[in-house]
């Protein structure tokens, strides 16, 4: 009889362990980029670069595009109906046209059966933007059913922005080692290397000024950030740029693309654009309009936080 139980026990946890590998099988995963998004067409190839590059880096995970910005998307939704500028621009992807945001996207993907799902940021710091997309996550991962089966996600994880969140001081490093190239250009220019960041003033302002530092020790060359809002602002740039006797500067976003903030804030013709004021203040101005989004390292920077966040969550990707 012993025997008999025994046996029988054996069978039941096999045949569950089997259930539990199926189980966890059929569970359906997938990634969601969270981007703040972009209306200028030049720019779009950062982000959808980025798509593409985590697509390759899962071939066999199902990989969706968001835009958080409110305003972006009404953009790309006006247009959807604009026939005259889908004519002019046949090369524009379909899908942008109905873009969603993060919230969207998750539902469609809920209602198809995913629910293990990484959403990754393609913000630089760990800002305002980055927070209200970690509410989300928590909140919606945090759903709690009767009965499991009923619950919306199992798992949801969120991958870090650029320069990581707590301690980014190994992210930090990463990116200024990516940022070479930069420093390379402006060299060859004579010139400093001053990057244009968009900041916030609900964030932590460190993340800034210690990759500015660990530019500066990493490259012995003058390498100065100032962002759109917050501080270190552009005056605090022109100033160092005066200690340092600079007499020329290599302006470049420090932005994932080189949209109208780019174009406008930072390179424009306006009279407060930096170039303008920059000039005004006895500079030798050279804009270069290229996102950050557009350097492999980049890239690879954000596929890393992707399997990060999927091995904290444990959700499987393939």
């Amino acid at each position: 009889m012993k025997r008999f139980i025994i046996v029988l026990l054996s069978i039941l946890i096999l045949t569950g362990a089997a259930m539990a590998k199926e189980k966890k099988h059929k569970e359906k995963s997938a990634i969601v980029i969270a981007s703040f998004g972009t209306t200028y067409l030049t720019t779009l190839k950062s982000i959808l670069q980025i798509e593409e590059d985590v697509k390759k880096a899962f071939p066999h995970t199902r990989v969706e595009l968001a835009f958080t910005s409110n305003i972006i998307r009404k953009i790309w939704h006006k247009r959807d109906k604009d026939e005259k500028f889908k004519k002019e621009h046949p090369n524009v992807d379909p899908k942008l046209y109905k873009i969603k945001n993060v919230l969207g996207t998750l539902a469609d993907l809920q209602n198809e059966g995913y629910r293990n799902i990484v959403v990754q940021s393609t913000h630089v710091a760990n800002g305002e933007e980055y927070h209200d997309l970690m509410s989300y996550v928590s909140q919606l991962e945090g759903i709690r059913t009767f009965k499991r089966k009923f619950k919306p996600f199992l798992a949801i994880g969120l991958g870090k922005p650029l320069m990581g969140t707590y301690h980014p001081e190994e992210y930090i490093h990463k990116l200024a080692s990516v940022l070479k190239d930069d420093v390379e250009l402006a060299k060859k220019e004579n010139a400093a290397l001053v990057y244009m960041g968009h900041g916030n003033e609900n964030m932590p302002i460190g993340y800034y000024y210690q990759l500015e530092l660990v530019m500066n020790r990493m490259y012995n060359y003058p390498v100065v950030i100032g962002l759109v809002e917050g501080l270190p602002d552009l005056q605090s740039v022109i100033d160092k740029l005066k200690a340092k006797n600079v007499k020329k500067v290599v302006l470049k976003p420090l932005m994932i693309v080189a949209g109208d903030h780019a174009n406008n804030d930072m390179a424009g013709d306006e009279d407060d654009s930096w170039k303008v004021l920059l000039t005004k203040a006895g500079f030798k101005v050279k804009p270069i309009l290229e996102g950050l989004g557009d350097k492999q390292g980049v890239r690879d920077i954000y596929i890393e936080h992707i399997k990060d966040a999927a091995k904290k969550k444990g959700i499987e990707l393939k």
